[in-house]
């Protein structure tokens, strides 16, 4: 059941006239029962899979909170190993038996090995994150264990984020659950604004950048630099788009239930350098990252060298999380390099950087060429195979030459993600202005006059409609 789909609204139509009717206390048992439905509509055998991961954190946290310290760590350890178990079974046991045997090949040795027709769970990633994450603040002492199971259960399942994220902390989104809620005019006037804007990227963007990205990288290598090259440009305008579209309607969807989901992107393509740009980009994951691994494994403490490593390592199996692929790892590790390559030069210039007018002068240079960085590793992340990124690479080395057809892609492109550029440039100029962060203030449209807010709602509405929304295609992070 997708978000862009006619089905998806249908449902959320019947919850929400049930939702709003039923006192508070039976809110949640809705809300779980919805979720259960929603997940069982991808495939309802993994409906175990989810309730299984539920009752082992429930009682793995209740345990830490009640034990001695050896006993916590068991605890712990019991929940960890069983979400990693779960999670390598499902979405790495093949990868790692497929690596395994062309290691042994490239060796010269014959190894046999056994595979399994496994389907990958969708959502798996962010849900066992998430409950990964819960133990181990409890283990921490950042939170108490959960009394209440439904409540529980509900935010490992809640369906607005269950299958794409954000990957939601415990202490942010379990008190909103156990909390009653209101249902406010903010909450409703910002929760559509979220669901249309999240429409628009979904189906008028992301979806048609599509059509140029496909044939690309999905064929034998016969094509100019300048179609590579525009393929590139729009698969990062696809990624973006689809991605954080998704993200706009489960937040918008979750308002509209009075639940708050945490900012997931934040316009990271005006980002000027990669620490920047990961606090912009999957803004859930990359705290993650940082806060569950980043930081245990040291963080940027023992010298220059470990703090290279520690980076190095979170931004490998961070590329790792996404897919089984080597291709994955490989678009980890650019990410990794361009983190330390920043780390030196801030060593270089000062923990500070660019600074006063030189920094304003260079912060269009420095965005422009991060942006061409992250897209070179973009090229690794959507590549199938070593040799299709290769395929990319050699057409954009040969030479890139515009033609009449290349012309009219750029206009493709112009009239499609147009719309979305000035959006983004308008939002982050206001915040800037404002000096306060996205999450912390109503939608920045709500603040312009209100004929300038009608025409912004008209250019989307008439953009959707041209486009034949709801379009129905899948997302790209479903896949992870």
């Amino acid at each position: 059941m997708l978000f862009n789909s006619v089905a998806f609204f249908g449902f959320f139509a019947v919850v929400y006239a049930i939702y709003v009717a039923v006192p508070t206390r039976v809110q949640n048992i809705v809300l779980l029962v919805a979720s259960y439905v929603f997940y069982g509509a991808w495939d309802w055998r993994f409906l175990g899979l989810i309730a299984l991961s539920t009752a082992i954190d429930y009682r793995c946290a209740q345990a830490i909170e009640h034990s001695g310290p050896a006993q916590r760590r068991r605890w712990l350890l019991v929940s960890l190993a069983s979400n990693l178990g779960i999670l390598g079974f499902f979405k790495y046991f093949n990868f790692f038996v497929d690596s395994f045997a062309g290691l042994c090949a490239a060796l010269g040795w014959s190894v046999s090995t056994t595979t399994l027709d496994i389907v990958l769970p969708v959502g798996i990633s962010f849900y066992t994150f998430q409950t990964m994450s819960y133990t181990i603040d409890v283990y921490r002492g950042r939170m108490p264990a959960s009394r209440d199971l439904t409540v529980f259960a509900l935010y490992v399942a809640y369906f607005p984020q269950l299958v794409a994220g954000p990957i939601e902390r415990a202490t942010h989104l379990l008190p909103q659950l156990a909390a009653a809620r209101q249902l406010t005019y903010a909450g409703l006037r910002d929760g559509g604004w979220l669901i249309l804007v999240g429409l628009f990227k979904k189906v008028v963007v992301a979806d048609n950048m599509a059509r140029l990205v496909d044939p690309v990288f999905s064929g034998d290598g016969s094509y100019s630099g300048a179609t590579a090259l525009l393929a590139v440009y729009a698969f990062a305008l696809q990624i973006y788009a689809d991605f954080s579209g998704y993200t706009d309607i489960a937040r918008g969807v979750s308002k509209l239930l009075g639940i708050e989901l945490m900012l997931n992107f934040r316009r990271p393509y005006f980002a000027t350098n990669p620490q920047e740009f990961w606090r912009r980009w999957h803004i859930s994951l990359s705290q993650w990252l940082r806060d569950y691994l980043y930081i245990a494994l040291g963080g940027n403490r023992g010298g220059r060298r470990k703090h290279h490593r520690n980076l190095m390592l979170t931004m490998l199996l961070g590329g790792l999380w996404h897919g089984a692929s080597w291709m994955f790892v490989i678009w980890g590790a650019i990410h990794g390099a361009l983190l330390v390559l920043h780390r030196l030069w801030l060593q270089l210039v000062g923990e500070r950087g660019l600074t006063g007018l030189l920094r304003l002068l260079l912060a269009p240079v420095l965005g422009l060429l991060f942006f061409h960085a992250v897209c070179l590793a973009w090229i690794f992340f959507r590549a199938r195979t070593i040799a299709g990124a290769g395929d990319v690479l050699h057409a954009l080395g040969t030479g890139i030459t515009f033609a009449a057809s290349d012309w009219n892609t750029v206009e493709f492109i112009i009239v499609c993600a147009g719309p979305l550029l000035c959006l983004d440039l308008w939002e982050e100029l206001h915040e800037r202005r404002r000096g306060v962060q996205a999450a912390d203030a109503p939608p920045f449209v709500f603040t312009t006059p209100t004929p300038l807010r009608g025409l912004v709602y008209a250019i989307l509405l008439l953009s959707l409609a041209a486009a034949g929304a709801p379009s129905g295609v899948e997302f790209i992070y479903f896949q992870f």
